[in-house]
């Protein structure tokens, strides 16, 4: 076994592992909530306290079983499609994540929100420690397998350089995705159109919007190198491996957000007020979601030629067995 193949195995174990914490606390939140030990979150009512901590459950669940998946022989046998698809979303959320979690510690950002979490009976300072770990850990860990389970699977994917094959016409994806990006950018950087709260933002905040920002350039460069085939000489996994989590970053935070922003542009709850307006954040969410979709689109549809040591003379990317 590959060096490199047994530490993407080791690593799926150590996901799988790392987000077993968050989902016991999900499930005690909705079970304790239901029967009244546990307190309901600020903000919520019973069932919509409900309704939320158990999609989270289930996407605890999904995580789980996808890190296993990267790692058992089952996983091999999965439809191409599905595992490619959860995957990429389950990179896009957590791996995308770890520049946040980095710079919050260098920047001390989240100390006070800590330090309230340990009076919010619904998050003790110990819960909120092991949900950090299972992010951060989960997130480690999916660096190392996805890419170690999508190299075993497709591994034309991975192979040659940038130039190998035919360059493409400009994919739109990128730009738009761009777009989206320098949009979250013109906000961390302090820019005011599109918030309507300014009182509500928080270094936290801004943080958070310059990494879906850099995610959203970085994904976009990416899938413009990989249609463009420039600059050649290039190893190919590089721009495809940046794509792929770039992408998945525009496409799961936008998903998550799009129905958060849509029920507080509904409802206009009292107790709720981010800080930009949310109807321009679910049109701009919603642009980062067909981003998104477009940008991977566009990897797995790219050709390329290899060496004829390998069975074929051109070899289509595609998302089979």
């Amino acid at each position: 076994m590959e060096r490199w193949d047994r530490i993407g195995r080791n690593a799926a174990y150590g996901a799988a592992l790392a987000l077993s914490p968050y989902l016991l606390i999900k499930v005690s939140w909705v079970a304790g909530s239901l029967v009244g030990v546990l307190p309901v979150g600020n903000g919520f009512s019973l069932a919509e306290w409900v309704v939320l901590n158990t999609v989270t459950v289930g996407m605890a669940v999904i995580g789980i079983a996808l890190a296993l998946a990267l790692v058992r022989p089952w996983g091999m046998r999965i439809p191409g499609p599905l595992v490619a698809f959860c995957s990429w979303v389950g990179s896009g959320f957590l791996v995308s994540i770890l520049p946040f979690v980095l710079f919050s510690a260098l920047l001390g950002v989240g100390g006070d929100s800590q330090d309230s979490a340990g009076d919010d009976p619904a998050m003790p300072v110990w819960e909120g420690v092991l949900v950090q770990f299972s992010f951060v850990g989960t997130g480690l860990g999916l660096a190392l397998a996805v890419p170690a389970y999508l190299r075993r699977r497709w591994p034309h994917a991975f192979i040659g350089r940038v130039g190998d094959g035919p360059r493409t016409a400009p994919p739109w994806a990128a730009v738009a995705g761009a777009a989206v990006g320098l949009a979250w950018l013109y906000w961390a950087a302090g820019g005011t159109l599109g918030i309507h709260h300014p009182g509500e933002r928080n270094t936290e905040g801004y943080v958070l919007a310059a990494v879906w920002g850099f995610w959203a350039f970085v994904g976009s460069a990416a899938v413009w190198t990989v249609a463009r085939a420039r600059p050649a000489g290039v190893p190919r996994w590089l721009p495809m491996v940046f794509g792929w989590v770039g992408s998945g970053s525009l496409f799961a935070w936008s998903a998550w957000k799009v129905p958060l922003m849509l029920y507080v542009a509904v409802t206009e709850p009292a107790d709720v007020t981010p800080p930009e307006n949310p109807t321009v954040a679910v049109v701009l969410h919603l642009c980062g979601v067909v981003a998104g979709a477009a940008m991977v689109r566009a990897l797995v549809r790219t050709r390329i030629r290899v060496a004829e040591s390998h069975a074929r003379p051109e070899v289509a990317i595609r998302l089979e067995r």
